[in-house]
């Protein structure tokens, strides 16, 4: 016989264990929690993805130089001094793929230890991919549609980089997290340019057709300006979120 024989009432729900109505509280806080830990993996799904394309042109380079192909006018600055470019695409695949994940706060939050572990990756890659690209574009025959403008947008960019990750390795070590934060980001930002030139290239390919010397130069160059716009609109919409907990920030930002 039910409450409700006894009474002409129903029952109140309640929860299995406590005794207490059960409100939908625990159903709805779980849901919010999946939804969030989806939408954390966004940001670092989209920068794997923007940067797929430098990383299958970079496998297929390595395949290339161990596999014995045809040397080609090309290719023959690879296989004369194979070092440098094998470096560069090593450190960019580990710094454009292991970077992504930095911007994931919430696996941030659920591994303390893993945004330093990384950083100790993170930053010889990063230098090891800017020094051999500024290596190669010193030292290797320009190949034919590299003219001095390119080159000279390459050595500035790939500088760049070199001074955020310095600046930001820097910042930590004086224990400056918000400049740390943001030259990182600024440093990453040049690092991923390949993926987005991949996009300039490809949109100027489809209404134009195969760009010349000049328009090649200002479409590599529009891959690191957009992307470094992007980083600077980042830095500054979290530096302008006011932080309610200033010690709970802090820790979230370090971790």
């Amino acid at each position: 016989m039910t409450d409700e024989n006894l009474t002409g009432r129903p029952r109140s729900p309640q929860s299995p264990r406590s005794g207490r109505p059960a409100d939908g509280r625990n159903t709805a806080g779980t849901s919010a929690a999946a939804t969030s830990t989806r939408a954390d993996w966004l940001v670092p799904a989209a920068l794997i993805v923007l940067g797929a394309v430098p990383v299958i042109a970079g496998a297929a380079r390595l395949t290339e130089l161990t596999s014995g192909a045809e040397i080609t006018p090309e290719n023959a600055r690879f296989f004369a001094v194979p070092l440098p470019v094998v470096l560069h695409i090593l450190g960019a695949t580990l710094y454009g793929v292991l970077g992504a994940f930095q911007f994931a706060p919430g696996f941030r939050r659920r591994r303390p230890g893993w945004h330093r572990v990384a950083g100790r990756v993170l930053v010889p890659c990063g230098l090891v991919a800017a020094l051999s690209g500024l290596w190669m574009t010193l030292l290797y025959p320009r190949p034919v549609g590299d003219g001095d403008l390119l080159a000279g947008f390459r050595l500035l960019f790939g500088s760049a980089m070199v001074l955020c990750i310095v600046l930001g390795f820097a910042a930590i070590r004086r224990r400056n997290v918000a400049r740390h934060r943001a030259w990182m980001i600024r440093g990453y930002a040049i690092g991923l340019g390949a993926g987005t030139q991949a996009l300039t290239h490809l949109f100027w390919f489809l209404i134009f057709g195969p760009p010349g010397e000049f328009p090649r130069a200002l479409l590599v160059a529009a891959g690191w300006v957009i992307n470094l716009a992007v980083a600077e609109w980042i830095i500054r919409r979290r530096s302008a979120r006011p932080a309610s907990h200033p010690a709970q920030f802090l820790t979230r930002l370090v971790s």
